[in-house]
């Protein structure tokens, strides 16, 4: 049995999770029910909300407007809309393949802030070559974009496992990591939505190889703290990451929930085209239906510090996930698009609660020596299932629009089912006990 290094912890089922005693730095986190860490906690080792937010932020923010950038230059220098597509396929898909192999190098780095620097340096760099597309020949761009997806995992779940040093309050922690994601989803392909019918898109990707340069110097003042006490192979560190994931009931609980919410949110832009096309004849028209999810999952997650903690995360993953797929199957009625918008809308402020608790019950389930692959194949799998939600999508385009959304809104209801069947806590409440 898979136990997760984890200082013991009381637990009551209708508070917060809160650790008693003192975590030292070979423990796991403390779970500070009111947002201060615990007594004794060493300064240097809190991770400053503003710090978090500027080291994260804006490598999340580049990887996102890159993929909005890459097929409108690809289309500006070639009018080869097929190119584009497959440049930005080769930006995303080896980040899926790489994902546990940089969760190992991160588990076992003895500096794993410099790894977290020189990928997010190769990533600027990638985007700065990808944007001198035309003078620079197309397999030097695509060579590039590979490069760029293999350094992916690290700015995503790669950089979420360490914002939880141990001795701080992680879940103010995670619920900022959260509001991160978001932050970057937005703002990344807006700029480029400014900058490519202004300046081109040239400039634009050429804007987020800066963007993403700026994590560098912020990633300098960030407390990441090596983990693992005894030094792994390679090979055999990525075989302890997938058993844990696999055999580990919580863990495996809160992964399988969570790609499968990927894969009901991928359906969306889909059905969304089709919903605009209907109500205005303008595809365009689905836009403001994407960005609804978006904006309402970004105000959640900038609301979402401020909500009581009385309920547990596992349960809160639930009753979010649940209540996404009811706002979404809401949308799905025909009671007119400004409805529709709004109520996507309502099912992404619905995300911001249970995706934070989900990155909390991704740190707290995780044995310490395979935190970062925990966190990079969770997000790597939720990428590939956000990927085959949009394929299933488009390969039932000729369903009705509204069936398609609903079909989204059920998904979100199973990976809430799911969460039934995270264990339940023992009454002795050390996290590390579970009932198995």
């Amino acid at each position: 049995m898979l136990t997760p290094r984890v200082p013991a912890a009381s637990i009551d089922p209708s508070s917060d999770v809160t650790f008693s005693g003192e975590p030292t730095p070979a423990a796991g986190i403390g779970l500070g029910g009111h947002g201060v860490p615990p007594a004794g906690a060493s300064a240097s080792r809190q991770m400053g909300g503003p710090r978090q937010l500027a080291a994260s932020v804006p490598i999340r923010a580049a990887a996102s407007g890159a993929q909005i950038a890459i097929p409108i230059l690809a289309v500006e220098v070639t009018g080869d809309i097929a190119l584009g597509a497959a440049l930005v396929a080769l930006a995303l898909v080896p980040g899926i393949v790489a994902a546990p192999l940089v969760g190992a190098l991160l588990d076992g780095a003895r500096r794993p802030r410099a790894l977290l620097m020189v990928a997010a340096a190769g990533t600027g760099i990638a985007y700065a070559i990808a944007a001198g597309l035309g003078p620079v020949p197309v397999w030097a761009v695509a060579t590039a974009l590979i490069v760029s997806g293999l350094l992916t995992p690290f700015g995503f779940g790669g950089l979420s496992s360490f914002v939880a040093p141990p001795g701080s309050d992680a879940r103010r922690a995670y619920t900022l990591d959260a509001l991160s994601y978001n932050v970057g989803g937005v703002t990344g392909p807006a700029l480029v939505a400014v900058l490519a019918p202004t300046v081109g898109a040239r400039w634009a990707l050429l804007a987020m190889a800066v963007i993403a340069l700026a994590s560098v110097a912020a990633y300098a003042r960030l407390p990441v703290q090596p983990r693992a006490a005894e030094r792994k192979r390679l090979l055999r560190s990525m075989s302890a990451g997938i058993v844990a994931l696999s055999t580990h009931r919580p863990l495996a609980v809160v992964t399988t929930s969570g790609t499968l919410a990927e894969l009901g949110r991928g359906v969306m832009p889909i059905a969304a085209i089709g919903i605009a096309l209907a109500a205005t004849g303008d595809a365009a028209m689905s836009a403001l239906i994407v960005a609804a999810f978006a904006v309402g999952a970004l105000v959640g997650a900038v609301i979402e510090p401020l909500r009581p903690q009385r309920i547990s995360p596992q349960l809160t993953m639930a009753i979010g996930f649940a209540l996404t797929g009811l706002a979404t199957l809401a949308a799905a009625l025909d009671i007119g698009l400004g409805w529709t918008i709004a109520l996507v809308g309502l099912s992404g402020l619905c995300t911001a609660a249970p995706t934070a608790a989900m990155l909390l019950l991704r740190r707290t389930e995780s044995p310490d020596d395979v935190v970062a692959q925990v966190f990079t194949v969770g997000s790597a799998l939720r990428t590939a299932a956000a990927a085959a939600g949009t394929a299933i999508a488009g390969a039932l385009a000729g369903v009705e629009p509204l069936l398609l959304l609903a079909g989204s809104g059920a998904v979100w209801l199973v990976s809430a089912a799911v969460m039934l069947a995270f264990p339940r806590r023992s009454a002795s409440g050390s996290i590390g006990h579970v009932r198995r």
